[in-house]
Formats: C-alpha cells, sequence, structure tokens
C-alpha cells in the first residue's frame, strides 16, 4: 500500500518537483514504517507518479534532470563492521574517487545525493559483501556502520526549512525530529539484504564523519541560512560516489596466567633511548604465538602487576590478557586453545602459560577489581652485614599486619609520580641460612615495593627489614610465589 495520504500530497509535489527521491520524500512526510522504503525504487517513483497526477492529467510528472557532469565527491565513504561472538568487529570502507554510478532513468536525489537510490540497490550490497566474503575473517553477526558526507546535514536542513514552511501555511508545524533520519532509511532498506547476502544477524549505527557541521547548523539562524544555501537544495550534477572498501576485525581477547623462570627476562620490551637492552620479554614470547595463530595484525598486553626484569613468577602464574588486533581468525574450541598453550610452553624454558582461554573486553576489566586489596606472597634471599644466629631473626615471624610507608623508589620516579603509599605486610616467615643470609617469606598487599621494603631505599621506606634488625640489609633474590586474584577462572585439563 503506498503510505502517503491525500494531505501529504502538497508536500510530495513541492519536493518532487525540486528533485527529492521517492524515500527522502517519505522522510519528510513522517512515513516511520519499514515496507515502503523497501520497495523497488522504480516502483516507487512509479507509484509517487501515479500518486502525484491529477484526475484530468495523462502526463507522467518528471523530477528536475539536469546535465550529469563527472565529479568526485572524496569525502564520501560507507563503512561496515562485523561483530564476532567474540567482540570482534569488521569495518569495511568504500573507496572508488574513478566510480560515478550513472543511469539514464534515473537522477541524483538533491536531499540524499543518491545514497537511498544506487546504494541500497542489489548490485550494490553483493560488491560490498563480496569484498567482506574475501577478506577471509570468521564472523557469526554483522554490525552495519555508514558514515554519510557532512554536505548531507547541510542539504537536509535545507529541505526540512522548506517543508516547515509550506506547512505553516496550512497551520501545521515540523520538527526536525519529526523526520525520519536518512540513517534509519537506509538501515531499514539495507539490513535485510546484508543478512539475506551473508546469512548473518545485522545490526547497524551511523556516524557523521563531521560533527562541527551539524553543531553549527543547530546555532545558525534560519534567515541568515536561506541568506547562504538555496531552500530547497540544488539538484547535484552527479551521486555521490562510494570509495574503496577496506575491512578489519574487531579485537579478540585472551586471558591466563603465566610463570616467568629466567632472572634476566623483562615483562615487556626494554628498550632505552631506542635501544633494546634484552633480546625478547614475556609479552612477547606469548604474543608472537597468538598473533599467528589468529592472524592478528598487532596486540595489547596487559597483566596484574609486574615483576622486574631480574625477578621470576611461580605457583600459579601472574594472570595476564592480551588484545588481539584485527584478527582473521577468531573461532576456536577448547580443544584448539590447549593446543595453543602447550605450543607456547614448548617454544621457550623460560615462560610458561596455563589457564588459557578467550575471554570479553568486560572480562578484562576483573583483572584490575581491587587490585591494592589483593594479596602477594613473595620468598626473598636477604643479606645482613652483622653476624646473625637462628634466633636474632625469629621476632620477624612475630610480626603481623606491619604498617610501612614507601616513598616512590628511586628506581621507578622517572615512570611514577612521587607520593607516600601505606601498605601492609600480613605475615613473614624466616629461614636462617647463615651468618649472614637468611630467606624471608612474605605475604604483602598489592603494591608493596618488596625490594624497597628489605633494603630502605635510602630511608625512603620505613620501617625496612635493615631498620627492624638494627644493621644493613640488602636483597640478593626475590620470587613471587603467588598471585592471589581468582581471575581468570582455572581451565580443567
Amino acid at each position: 500500500m503506498f503510505p502517503l495520504a491525500e494531505k501529504d500530497k502538497p508536500i510530495a509535489w513541492l519536493l518532487f518537483s525540486t528533485g527529492t527521491c521517492p524515500r527522502c520524500i517519505f522522510r519528510f512526510c513522517c512515513v516511520d514504517f519499514h515496507a515502503p522504503y523497501k520497495l523497488p525504487y522504480k516502483d516507487l517513483l512509479r507509484e509517487l507518479e501515479n500518486f502525484l497526477k491529477t484526475e484530468d492529467d495523462d502526463l507522467t510528472l518528471e523530477a528536475s534532470k539536469p546535465p550529469l557532469k563527472k565529479i568526485r565527491l572524496q569525502d564520501s565513504e560507507a563503512q561496515i563492521d562485523d561483530q564476532s561472538q567474540n567482540g570482534g568487529e569488521m569495518t569495511a570502507i568504500v573507496k572508488d574517487e574513478n566510480m560515478i554510478l550513472e543511469k539514464p532513468y534515473l537522477n541524483a536525489c538533491n536531499i540524499c545525493l543518491g545514497i537511498l537510490q544506487e546504494f541500497c540497490e542489489k548490485k550494490f550490497i553483493k560488491k560490498v559483501c563480496q569484498k567482506v566474503e574475501s577478506a577471509g575473517y570468521e564472523f557469526t553477526n554483522l554490525v552495519f556502520s555508514v558514515s554519510f558526507p557532512p554536505q548531507l546535514s547541510v542539504r537536509e536542513h535545507a529541505a526540512w526549512l522548506l517543508v516547515k514552511q509550506e506547512m505553516g501555511k496550512q497551520g501545521l508545524s515540523l520538527g526536525r525530529d519529526d523526520i525520519v533520519q536518512l540513517k534509519e532509511a537506509y538501515k531499514w532498506i539495507t539490513h535485510p539484504l546484508f543478512s539475506e547476502e551473508l546469512g548473518v544477524p545485522v545490526d547497524g549505527k551511523s556516524v557523521f564523519t563531521r560533527m562541527a557541521v551539524v553543531k553549527a547548523l543547530d546555532k545558525i539562524k534560519e534567515e541568515d541560512f536561506r541568506k547562504k544555501f538555496p531552500c530547497p537544495p540544488n539538484s547535484p550534477k552527479a551521486f555521490c560516489s562510494a570509495v574503496e572498501i577496506e575491512c578489519a576485525h574487531g579485537a579478540v581477547f585472551v586471558a591466563g596466567r603465566y610463570n616467568k623462570y629466567s632472572r634476566n627476562l623483562p615483562q615487556t620490551p626494554w628498550i632505552i633511548d631506542g635501544e633494546r637492552k634484552l633480546e625478547s620479554s614475556v609479552e612477547e614470547l606469548i604474543s608472537s604465538q597468538l598473533l599467528t595463530v589468529f592472524k592478528a595484525e598487532s596486540f595489547n598486553f596487559s597483566s596484574s602487576g609486574r615483576e622486574d626484569v631480574d625477578v621470576r613468577t611461580l605457583g600459579n602464574g601472574r594472570p595476564f590478557a592480551i588484545e588481539l588486533v584485527n584478527p582473521r581468525r577468531v573461532q576456536f574450541t577448547s580443544q584448539d586453545i590447549k593446543e595453543l598453550q602447550q605450543k607456547i610452553n614448548i617454544s621457550s624454558d623460560k615462560i610458561q602459560v596455563r589457564d588459557l582461554q578467550l575471554v570479553t573486553r568486560e572480562a578484562i576489566g576483573h583483572m584490575k577489581e581491587g587490585e591494592e586489596v589483593k594479596t602477594k606472597t613473595y620468598s626473598a634471599l636477604v643479606w645482613i652485614d652483622k653476624a646473625i644466629q637462628k634466633k636474632d631473626i625469629e621476632f620477624l615471624d612475630d610480626l603481623k599486619d606491619l604498617e610501612i610507608n614507601q616513598k616512590t623508589p628511586l628506581r621507578v620516579l622517572h615512570r611514577r609520580p612521587l607520593a607516600v603509599r601505606t601498605r601492609l605486610i600480613h605475615t613473614m616467615e624466616t629461614h636462617y641460612i647463615d651468618e649472614h643470609h637468611f630467606r624471608l617469606h612474605l605475604k604483602t598487599q598489592a603494591g608493596t615495593y618488596i625490594k624497597e621494603f628489605v633494603h630502605g631505599d635510602f630511608g625512603r621506606t620505613k620501617p625496612n627489614i635493615g631498620s627492624l634488625m638494627n644493621g644493613t640489609a640488602d636483597i640478593l633474590e626475590l620470587d613471587v610465589e603467588s598471585v592471589d586474584a581468582d581471575w581468570p577462572p582455572a581451565v580443567d585439563g
């Protein structure tokens, strides 16, 4: 059923006579149900012409047809986003500077520049889908986003002022929000076509690339706008053109725990003044394998705290998460992930990973939640300058929830702000070795600087092992024995 009523005829005729396409006429007549927009364009044009005929008029009405001229509208772009179950997103940007879509029977709409004409046709949908499929991404649903040329905002504003003026003559009003948005109409038409072509559910969004245009239109006075821009907008000399199609998949997230067994391996690449100090790092040893298997372009590594280059991480390991950017492969079984974990572990004797699993972006937040209230357990080899006996260190075993104040250590001042942080040493347990050495097991509040608690950092940590023992202490070895976090969940097997 044709959606326009007799009351809409003056507005429909006004717009049609100035070069507006049927679907934009529907929008400005506030047709807010989907079906009419989905009809083939030729059928819509024919039905609109019949609707606008008078009973005594056998002539076919035609919109103004200015001569076609090939021009390039380089600010036109369309984007396709594909969202996989793992949060993956694929973006296709359509660009082709030389492609002008000309039809002898069709003129570009003076409002939408052909967006609701040529770019709603199955031929264009197939072209985009072919590019998406040839890009080799795995995906199970599609998020379709389109970014329109900013001049569309100006043209739509001009058309709104024209229609608003005409309706005012009839004692009626038309707010800007009453018009069906171009992005909505385009979504209604194209989503079913994409879904049919690719066989996946479709969602969508739309973004104007230059919001300054939209904001300026909100501020400009109507009389000033009419002085600078014709109402209705002039008929364009060419359709807006789609440019090139590029695809990108949204990020996938992998989490797990790692153990570090080397005292000569940084967590992240150790680069000073542009020069690499050590050949590898924990994040590179793990991520290099993931990049290959997921066919990703790059990665971002994060973890629950970090250890120094000379510190081992033992026990159940330290939680970590890796964001894999623009992966082409995203669908893995639990067995696939188990085999990937084994591949990482075989590749190096410096690290091992466990509990490897796919997670969502939101789940990574759990790794950082309440970080400073969690506890960590350490083992430190301590040297003391004075000769000691076993009984001289036993008092440390009796200290519970010892409160210390730590000024930002000198060794990290270049990357941490100067501050005094209060931390708790929950428990200590000593094991005597000889008159100058003992092993100290500590359970502390996360965020405690253990090395500084032992040697004092020139008095910047108070109290410290040296001051508690009335001597000078230093740390020779340090191991992280456990990071008491319940994320990510353990994986069976």
